[in-house]
């Protein structure tokens, strides 16, 4: 397959679009790098207390030492580990049951009051209710996981169903397509900027339940570091266990997004 020929105003525009990102993600850069200077800066000059912020140069140092001990690692493990279940599942379980409520309009309506209940209620209510009924341990965390990302995936990808244009279905009936060649067909291939959008939404979501679920109950994981790390007034501690755990939710958001262009370059789904 030939390659298409682009025209000297086409290249000179995509040129300039990318020399935009590019000077987006210096400026990105820069502030980061200042702020982390600053805070720095403050805390040798004694403009700021390093015991109780911590400083960039203490948290790395706090995280080298954990990574040098073995425990860094086990206590990422434990915490992707958690956050990767509770967001397939979250996922998972919610596009389904989406799907049985678009598929059973009278279960939609059966529904609806309990999920808007269950959307406002403070998911942290609920922690000492599932560490009774499963025990303290990984099971409690991923029930406040999905307890946090499921109601959202639900409300989401079933809305995104219903402004399905009704006429393209009413076309498909006339034709005689089953309910399910129009879901398999229209209603899911309409949506795959919606369950895009979903993923994205629910990879904090997830790691909001299992840090939550881990500041209840745990003995491995950022979140148990954080705790302890607090409890102990060692202000290095939690700051490192939270700089590595914002780096471990930006790179499972850019895989989402690399999922998001993978698709999006084979079939559309964005467009």
């Amino acid at each position: 397959m030939e390659h298409e020929t682009l025209s000297p105003r086409r290249a000179a525009y995509l040129l300039q679009v990318r020399r935009r990102k590019r000077a987006v993600r210096l400026w990105q850069l820069a502030l980061l790098i200042s702020l982390f200077a600053l805070w720095e800066l403050s805390t040798r000059l004694g403009w700021s207390d390093g015991f109780l912020i911590s400083s960039p140069s203490r948290m790395v140092r706090t995280a080298l030492r954990l990574l040098q001990q073995g425990q860094l690692w086990r206590h990422v493990g434990q915490s992707v580990l958690e956050t990767v279940i509770g967001f397939t599942a979250g996922t998972a379980l919610g596009t389904a049951v989406a799907m049985m409520m678009w598929w059973w309009p009278r279960l939609s309506r059966v529904l609806d009051p309990y999920l808007v209940v269950l959307n406002a209620l403070p998911k942290t209510a609920l922690g000492p209710i599932f560490i009774v009924w499963m025990g303290a341990g990984m099971g409690a965390i991923i029930a406040m996981t999905l307890a946090i990302s499921l109601i959202v995936t639900i409300l989401n990808v079933y809305e995104g169903f219903r402004e399905v244009d009704t006429e393209k279905v009413r076309l498909m009936q006339t034709l005689g397509a089953s309910r399910g060649q129009i879901l398999r067909l229209l209603i899911l291939p309409a949506n795959g900027a919606t369950l895009l959008a979903t993923l994205k939404v629910n990879v904090g979501l997830s790691w909001v339940g299992v840090i939550m679920g881990e500041f209840l109950v745990s003995r491995a994981g950022l979140g148990y570091l954080i705790v302890y790390g607090s409890q102990v007034f060692n202000m290095d501690l939690v700051m490192a266990s939270v700089l590595v755990l914002a780096l471990c939710a930006v790179v499972m958001y850019y895989l989402v997004l690399w999922v998001e262009k993978y698709f999006d370059k084979s079939w559309g789904v964005t467009q």
